[in-house]
């Protein structure tokens, strides 16, 4: 059903005109040039009803699924009920949602500020670090990406965030994995280490878990904070209810992206332990956002939270992830120019080996009613990242679309 008088066609004229038109051109490179209209669990429709697997989820915030009907009915409720809410004021619906948050949370991780999107989640991790340890410098590996927002941009590693120069001092990128380099860079000037244990954008690059355990120690040697981010690894997507569970460290931040919201409500969460909150009891004008945690987002955060704890989606992703990584590595084999699959639970990447053919892909998957699209890091890699909801019927719908492209190239 068409949610527009508009045709595809004009709606796209539109685009070209009020947005920069390098836009569409970037969206036909990778198939993505359609007009999302019907959504609905793990599928979308086009506007003339072609059904397509969403392998993209608007970069894992998905998790639940298309429009989660239980969220739907917390939020038609809440539209009854309350607004946005008055940001510095006392609101129930933040204390419930904190409490659910702080109770799903690793042990150890009680207190949390909210915020709409992981960029400024992450750059409220540096601010609570740097405030904190009276510290400058901050720590971080290459192939990362946080966002697009101070902090977050300044930790990242984008090929043009030169021209956003100067971007924040005093951050330091060490290769991803090597604990020399950790164990020499991270020293009494450090505030904290930030890293996205499972780097999606980077091909789904992941860390030992041993990696993990000695970023731990050397954070704790030093007096750093140790941030990680798991804005699309973290809810399950790993194959655990968070990536961290694989090597039992647990940070002393973590970061909870858009996810929380079940892409019904922009939402994240930054969760900390007491002993930073001592930072925040003193300056608790730290950070403050109009709409982080606002009244609606609550609502329709602790519906989605009551579903992740009803279904763990981290047993389905850990079961349908290994079919589709299985089913993964049998194409790439024997293919000249594809590379390896790299991945947890249902969050995988095929390197296709340059930048052209991962395009080349998309294109081709999106014809047979898959969407994918490369990695933001790592631009020669195609990410799945389905919801975590999906059966094996649809992982066997998503391998034999993606055989198909691949056999295309």
């Amino acid at each position: 059903m068409k949610r527009s008088g508009k045709s595809g066609k004009k709606i796209l004229e539109d685009y070209r005109r009020y947005f920069p038109s390098s836009f569409v051109e970037e969206m036909r490179a990778t198939g993505r040039d359609i007009v999302e209209s019907e959504r609905d669990g793990a599928f979308i429709y086009d506007e003339n009803g072609k059904r397509y697997i969403d392998c993209i989820t608007s970069g894992s915030i998905y998790n639940l699924g298309r429009r989660p009907r239980a969220v739907i009915s917390a939020l038609k409720k809440a539209v009854r009920q309350t607004d946005q809410g008055n940001f510095p004021m006392i609101s129930i619906e933040k204390a419930a949602l904190a409490a659910r948050v702080a109770a799903f949370s690793p042990a150890g991780l009680e207190c949390v500020v909210f915020s709409v999107t992981r960029g400024e989640s992450v750059d409220f991790a540096c601010k609570l670090a740097r405030g904190s340890t009276k510290r400058p410098e901050i720590v971080t590996v290459d192939g990362s990406w946080f966002g697009q927002t101070g902090f977050a941009l300044s930790l990242s590693e984008r090929s043009d965030r030169g021209m956003y120069g100067p971007l924040i001092p005093d951050v330091v990128t060490i290769p991803f994995g090597d604990y020399a380099s950790a164990a020499k860079a991270v020293t009494g000037r450090t505030a904290a280490v930030v890293i996205e244990p499972l780097q999606t954008e980077n091909g789904c690059r992941a860390a030992y878990p041993e990696y993990l355990r000695e970023l731990r120690r050397i954070c704790d040697r030093v007096g750093a904070v140790l941030v990680f981010d798991e804005t699309q690894s973290g809810l399950g997507r790993s194959g655990k209810k968070f990536y961290l569970e694989y090597s039992g460290v647990v940070p002393d931040v973590l970061v909870i992206g858009e996810a929380l919201g079940a892409g019904m409500f922009p939402i994240a969460a930054t969760v900390f332990t007491k002993k930073l909150n001592r930072f925040m009891n003193a300056h608790p004008l730290i950070h403050l956002s109009t709409f982080g945690g606002s009244d609606l987002g609550c609502m329709a955060a602790i519906a989605a939270i009551e579903l992740y704890e009803k279904l763990r989606p981290w047993d389905n992703s850990e079961t349908m992830g290994k079919r589709l990584r299985d089913g993964l590595e049998k194409i790439v084999r024997g293919r000249r120019g594809a590379g390896t699959v790299r991945g947890s639970g249902l969050l995988q990447a095929i390197d296709m080996g340059t930048i052209e053919k991962a395009r080349a892909f998309c294109r081709a998957a999106a014809k047979r009613g898959l969407l994918v699209m490369p990695g933001a890091v790592e631009a020669s890699s195609v990410i799945f990242r389905p919801s975590l909801l999906i059966t094996s019927i649809q992982v066997n719908a998503i391998l034999e679309a993606a055989e198909k492209a691949a056999g295309g190239l």
